[in-house]
């Protein structure tokens, strides 16, 4: 029999009227090309060729028919695009489905890798689950599914993780970009060993990890199941008593997020993403160590019972990555030695991909049983499982990624020696427990005598130590102490002020600004003000002088000098030297104003976007600024910006995504809105302000100078307005004359919608912003920016009660673009 007649394959194209092409059926001689769409019967999902983003390259995959905005959920050649629009599938004679970049020279770009048995006829068809099948003949056999082969989208009813008899390894990986769907660097994965969790990957190192199974139902809108036999292991979810819309993706970004449709918002909203905080990326405090996310103001981790820092110097500046080991290092003592375990309440447990279940049906006092028999069992737990009764889980070794304090529902108990045991029964009954109680009432005002006079002498002590420490001054890059005088620094064990800057008397910076005169002042804002001054030897200089009635602080004033004297960058202001006592406290930079043109502008803007990315990337430690705007960019000679203001700076280390705050500090009109309204700041903050800053030299208007009468409330809304119109270019500054590229322009503009977009995660990195700036490679398009700074009062900018929030006030024009 002739190879054709052996088969007879069919590709059901179900009827939807559309502007797209539908076939029936596929036989030999037909093909499923571009402009052919396969529609599923509930109309829920569709499948044909695409372009994802702004990229010119075609790929074949299904998504949201029903979704206004393209929703990608597969893609069959995700890392092998087809350049031009002349892709063709088809169904070969071995039962195959074959993808074609050229119908004629037959490049094969992409299959299924099948050779179906039997000569029944073969028919693809498009589930309304979304799932693509391959069946086979009368008997409706799946030869072949796309739910078998996941990209970055997890639908109700798909599987993660294995089939060990088929060979199969469900599993998500993110796209490389919004442009391109290929593999990215993100993965999620359940793994099986141990106590079954997902991972997310970064390449092959573990990123973030979830809590281990059992899990829990979710907002009771969706339900799991985990399957685990000799052929599967496996999670599923399904929807409970609903029609919503949603999925589950792997971000490019490194976020998985789960999704729901609004119709009425027309866009996606997320119910749920990780990692959330800094406590969700693995290891975040290193080993046997506990990490507390409700603690956005504080270091976040702490070791577990029994350990204590390995590092104390790097844990006090903030640096937990060498985690945590035992207090006392004999192994003896944690066997037959009066040994113990100390309960972790409502921890997220650690790391299960090492543990072992010893029992699916013993109490928690039958486990530490288990546990206690062996001397290397480092920490056990108790889990309730559904329809089984109580687990028994164990922990042998060190112990990772712990979270304290989080809404779980295990205790965690770790092993200590008997030392610990006993200091922590004591505390847990108090400040001295039972030994007060047997103290005479005579002993016990000897004590209150004692207890009074060391209090006075400890009152006198510490007033004299506040005067001291008047003077001193903490380094956050390299955690030292400096102090203004030798005698103090002799004193408190700490080092005279940094050699490289300069401790200005009063009476020379007085003298240098004319003693601060009103027509000196070059600007003012939340701190005090700037003037501009001139030292004995001719060089012109800007002091900044801090306000008695400043919300910035005189820790802030330290953090600043500290920070700009450690940082070095052309794009970054130079610290000349300062001053500081109880009354006044002046910083001293380098300024220059004067009038800009089109290429000043943009050297300008190139200039900061490289001052930010050292500070986010390039620097020591990654810092934040947290106060960019247009008034903290100074100009030297050669009318280079300088960045300036970093009293509101914060540190973070090079693993961390974000940080949160209950003091919200900052300026109106440049606060991105995940800070302003959560108190969530990151590097993604300092892109969005960059983005305001940006769109403020290419207008000449202040971000917050429209007032309420006007059609667009601000600056972000007015450039967004004509943008949508596109007309954006009648934003560009009317004293530039028409002397500019409009392209140039044009770019500028687009790349500062895209650092206002109210998603963190939509917006680009600083790094990516610069490769923007120089280089001609297309640009996504912007989605809409958050308009939540309206041009008010000062009494009308509140937020939400007990909520600490300050802000500074630009009160200059980028026209005049000099500092404040």
């Amino acid at each position: 029999m002739a190879a054709t007649e052996k088969f007879l394959c069919y590709l059901i194209m179900l009827f939807q009227f559309t502007s797209s092409t539908c076939l029936d059926t596929i036989t030999s001689n037909q093909t499923f090309k571009e402009g052919n769409l396969l529609v599923a019967k509930g109309n829920e999902f569709a499948f044909g060729f695409f372009s994802p983003g702004s990229s010119t390259n075609r790929y074949l995959g299904i998504w949201f028919h029903k979704v206004s905005e393209k929703s990608v959920i597969w893609v069959a050649n995700r890392n092998y695009p087809i350049v031009g629009s002349s892709g063709v599938l088809s169904i070969n004679q071995n039962g195959d489905l074959v993808l074609y970049s050229d119908p004629h020279q037959k490049v094969l770009v992409w299959s299924a890798n099948l050779t179906v048995e039997g000569s029944d006829a073969c028919v693809l068809q498009l589930l309304d689950s979304g799932n693509l099948v391959l069946l086979q003949g009368t008997s409706k056999r799946i030869v072949w599914q796309s739910f078998d082969y996941p990209t970055d989208t997890l639908l109700p009813g798909m599987r993660l993780g294995l089939n060990q008899k088929a060979g199969l390894h469900w599993m998500l990986t993110s796209w490389r970009s919004t442009n391109d769907p290929g593999s990215g660097d993100y993965s999620l994965v359940l793994d099986t060993r141990g106590s079954p969790q997902f991972f997310i990957y970064k390449a092959s190192r573990p990123y973030c990890r979830s809590t281990p199974w059992p899990w829990a139902t979710f907002l009771d809108i969706f339900d799991y199941t985990y399957v685990n036999n000799q052929n599967e292991i496996y999670y599923s979810y399904h929807l409970v008593g609903t029609s919503f819309i949603t999925r589950a993706v792997v971000d490019h970004s490194g976020f998985v997020k789960w999704l729901r449709w609004h119709n009425n918002h027309g866009q996606w909203k997320t119910l749920w993403t990780i990692p959330e905080n800094r406590c969700d990326v693995y290891a975040n405090c290193g080993a046997s160590s506990k990490c507390t996310p409700s603690n956005p103001d504080k270091f976040e981790c702490s070791c577990l019972p029994g350990y204590q820092p390995k590092s104390p110097r790097d844990w006090h500046l903030r640096d937990a990555s060498g985690g945590c080991v035992r207090k006392r290092e004999d192994p003896s003592l944690l066997c037959g030695h009066g040994e113990g375990f100390v309960k972790v309440e409502n921890a997220k447990l650690p790391d299960t991909s090492t543990a072992i279940w010893v029992n699916m049906n013993v109490s928690r006092k039958g486990c530490e049983q288990e546990c206690s028999r062996n001397c290397s069992c480092s920490a056990y737990a108790g889990i309730d499982i559904v329809g089984r009764a109580r687990g028994c889980l164990l922990w042998y070794g060190q112990l990772w990624d712990t979270l304290d304090h989080v809404d779980e529902r295990f205790n965690l108990y770790v092993r200590v020696d008997a030392v610990e045991l006993a200091q922590n029964e004591r505390s847990s009954n108090g400040f001295l427990g039972k030994e007060l109680n047997i103290l005479t009432l005579s002993i016990a005002s000897a004590w209150i005598t004692v207890f009074f006079f060391a209090y006075l002498w400890l009152r006198r002590r510490r007033k004299g130590m506040k005067n001291k420490s008047e003077n001193k001054v903490f380094d956050p890059v390299n955690g030292s102490i400096y102090y203004k005088n030798t005698l103090a620094a002799h004193e408190l064990g700490g080092n005279s002020h940094p050699r490289d800057i300069t401790f200005f008397d009063l009476g020379t910076i007085v003298a240098a600004t004319n003693h601060f005169s009103s027509g000196n002042k070059l600007g003012k804002g939340g701190f005090g003000s700037v003037y501009k001054g001139q030292l004995i030897n001719g060089q012109e200089v800007a002091v900044k002088r801090l306000s008695k009635s400043s919300g910035q602080g005189i820790e802030e004033f330290k953090n600043e000098v500290m920070l700009i004297a450690k940082l070095q960058h052309r794009n970054l202001v130079k610290l000349l030297g300062y001053y500081n006592d109880k009354i006044e406290n002046l910083v001293v930079d380098q300024t220059r104003r004067s009038v800009l043109d089109w290429k000043k502008r943009f050297n300008i803007i190139t200039g900061i976007g490289r001052g930010i990315l050292y500070l986010h990337q390039d620097s020591r430690l990654r810092i934040i600024h947290r106060d960019l705007k247009s008034s903290n960019i100074l100009l030297d000679a050669e009318m280079n910006p300088k960045i300036s203001d970093f009293g509101m700076a914060r540190i973070l280390r090079a693993d961390q995504i974000q940080e949160k705050t209950n003091r919200v500090v900052g300026t109106y009109g440049y606060m991105s809105p995940e800070y302003a309204v959560l108190g969530n700041f990151s590097v993604k903050s300092d892109v969005f302000s960059f983005g305001v800053v940006l769109l403020e030299i290419v207008s000449g208007k202040k971000s917050n100078g429209f007032k309420q009468e006007d059609s667009s409330f601000c600056l972000i809304g007015h450039v967004w307005e004509l943008w949508s119109k596109d007309d954006v270019l009648k934003i560009v500054d009317s004293s530039l004359e028409g002397s500019y590229p409009p392209h140039e322009v044009l770019r500028c503009i687009q790349i500062g919608l895209l650092c206002v977009q109210e998603n963190a995660i939509d917006r680009p990195a600083m790094f990516e912003v610069i490769l923007m700036l120089s280089s001609e490679t297309a640009l996504p398009s912007p989605k809409k920016p958050a308009f939540i700074f309206i041009a008010s009062s000062s009494n009308n900018n509140s937020f939400g009660a007990g909520e600490e929030r300050s802000s500074s006030v630009n009160e200059v024009t980028i026209t005049a673009f000099v500092a404040r």
